[in-house]
Parts: structure tokens; sequence; C-alpha cells
């Protein structure tokens, strides 16, 4: 069997797969929700300010105590998530930037602990739209 010049070697894919976690990080920042995804249970949010790794964009696994359907896009609020780190080799940060021209260090993962609605004005309040 021939391997495309694309695969990524079993070595490199059995890291990412088991993957150690650090203990988690509570962390709380705002944000708005970007999509939903029911059947995973999980989102996509949007922050203002960002992760340890410099992203903006995260996706969160939602808690049991939280449903799909509660989630809101358009709303800013304010989540409070546990961040787990898992620290990648030496040898498969390496071959990622040389090989795949991937920049990365870490797996992340995002767990939802709560989050709350904030009362935030919209830009447009107020102004009476021209019609």
């Amino acid at each position: 069997m021939v391997k495309k010049k694309d695969d990524i070697p079993d070595w490199v894919l059995d890291e990412i797969k088991n993957a150690k976690f650090e203990k988690p990080e509570s962390l709380t920042r705002t944000g708005y929700i970007l999509e939903v995804y029911d059947s995973d249970k999980k989102i996509d949010a949007q922050l203002y300010e960002q992760v340890e790794d410099g992203r903006h964009i995260i996706t969160m696994d939602l808690p049991k105590n939280i449903k799909p359907e509660e989630c809101q896009r358009g709303i800013v609020y304010e989540f409070t998530f546990n961040q787990l780190k898992a620290p990648l080799s030496k040898k498969t940060v390496e071959f990622l930037k040389k090989e795949k021209e991937i920049e990365i260090s870490a797996i992340y993962q995002f767990d939802l602990q709560k989050m709350e609605a904030l009362d935030v004005a919209s830009d447009d309040a107020g102004i009476d739209s021209e019609e």
C-alpha cells in the first residue's frame, strides 16, 4: 500500500488522540454564540478576550444542565469554562511545523460550566429607521 503525501504518520495521530490533559484552568470570558451543534452538545463561541493560545473562537462542550436549544445566537454571554491543555512532544510539534506547516504546541479542550446572558444595549437602540 502506497501512502499519500498528505497522510499524517500514525505516531503523530496516536499522540494527538491519546493526549494527556493537565489540570483544568477555570476561565471567564464574554462573547457570543456562533453555532450550536445539537447532536454533539457543543457550541462555537466568539470571545472578546482571547484564550491562552491566542484564539478568539473556540468550541465548547455543553454540560448536562444546559440544553442546546437554550443557547441563543446574537446574545452576549459571560461564559465560565474549563480550559484543558495537553502539550505535544517536541518531535510532533516539529513534524507538524516542518511537514504540514501547522504551528501547534498543545491540544486544547474547553468545557462550558455556565453561561449568563448579559444585558447589553444594542448599538442602534433608540434610533428610528428611515423607511
